[in-house]
């Protein structure tokens, strides 16, 4: 059998598979002729640059398996597949750490301003060095203050969890019931509980200091001109979740009259190109879609991807 890593996998993951009896071609296929070459393979998997729609589907009656590498699934028509006895599976534990330490990096970012101060200190730090100092004087430390956590999966629950260890309060949200305390392991084999509150959404808007997003995409934004009404000013905000939560030309008039202390963005609602007002805004710390884009994360997701794989094209 032989399956189609259009957007890579990790070498681990291929190595698995290869030895299970897999043929595997990394080979990258451009989205415009997947329709007239994805049939000569009976798996493909994809990260967020390929697009598996209804369309392509029907054209592919040889594909038994779809594998996602990652958590969210909206570059793929799911129901649909299944529902032509594809099966489409995921990896949404494996880069949850990583997509967690992202956001505390652009949080930790931003109450330093290390986003503005590393753009300023190539320009401006050998003659202007000691207004800089001053400019940037006004920092705050996280320890003590609320973070709130939209969305309470895995992602959220390992974002939290940072928090909690940096001695921050936690409150989220979340669409089912969960839990009032997490498992935090420290040095060693100890382990400890610590509470957090599940609130509703517009509790988690009002109280939080600082808002982390981990919710997939739906009709409209989480936090859109009328939320950001009702967030305390000076609010920090981080999506690493998906383009579109936040409205981000609200985001920008929010930032601009101070509503927003500061945002940080791995994600935008025009990939690969996000507008210019969100990449040239001082107050807004920037990565390119790399949440799960560590050494560690993409071993798991390869290793994951290819038991997954394994375990349905047995069947």
């Amino acid at each position: 059998m032989r399956i189609l890593a259009n957007d890579g996998i990790d070498p681990i993951g291929k190595q698995i598979l290869e030895a299970a009896g897999f043929e595997v071609d990394t080979v990258h296929i451009p989205q415009e002729e997947l329709a007239a070459r994805l049939n000569d393979y009976d798996a493909v998997t994809v990260r967020s640059a390929t697009k598996l729609r209804q369309e392509l589907i029907d054209l592919c009656p040889n594909i038994k398996v779809i594998g996602r590498g990652g958590v969210g699934m909206d570059n793929i028509d799911v129901d649909y597949a299944r529902s032509k006895g594809i099966a489409v599976v995921n990896t949404p534990a494996a880069s949850s750490h990583s997509v967690a330490e992202l956001v505390f990096a652009h949080l930790l970012n931003g109450v330093r301003f290390l986003y503005d101060s590393n753009r300023q200190m190539p320009v401006n730090g050998s003659t202007k060095f000691g207004a800089l100092k001053k400019a940037y004087a006004a920092g705050t430390e996280l320890q003590g203050k609320t973070l709130g956590v939209v969305g309470f999966g895995r992602i959220g629950r390992e974002t939290a969890k940072i928090g909690l260890g940096l001695g921050m309060n936690v409150i989220y949200s979340d669409l089912f019931e969960g839990p009032k305390s997490l498992t935090l392991s420290l040095s060693g084999d100890i382990q400890v509980e610590v509470p957090v509150k599940q609130v509703d959404l517009d509790s988690v808007l009002r109280q939080s200091d600082f808002i982390s997003l981990h919710v997939p995409f739906t009709d409209k934004p989480v936090i859109g001109t009328e939320e950001f009404a009702i967030l305390k000013d000076g609010v920090g905000l981080v999506n690493a979740s998906r383009g579109g939560v936040i409205e981000e030309l609200a985001l920008v008039e929010a930032l601009n009259s101070g509503k927003v202390a500061f945002a940080g963005l791995d994600v935008y609602d025009d990939e690969p190109t996000p507008r210019a007002e969100i990449l040239t805004h001082p107050k807004i710390s920037l990565t390119p879609h790399i949440g799960a884009a560590t050494n560690e994360a993409q071993e798991r997701i390869g290793e994951e991807l290819a038991t997954l794989l394994i375990e349905n094209l047995k069947k």
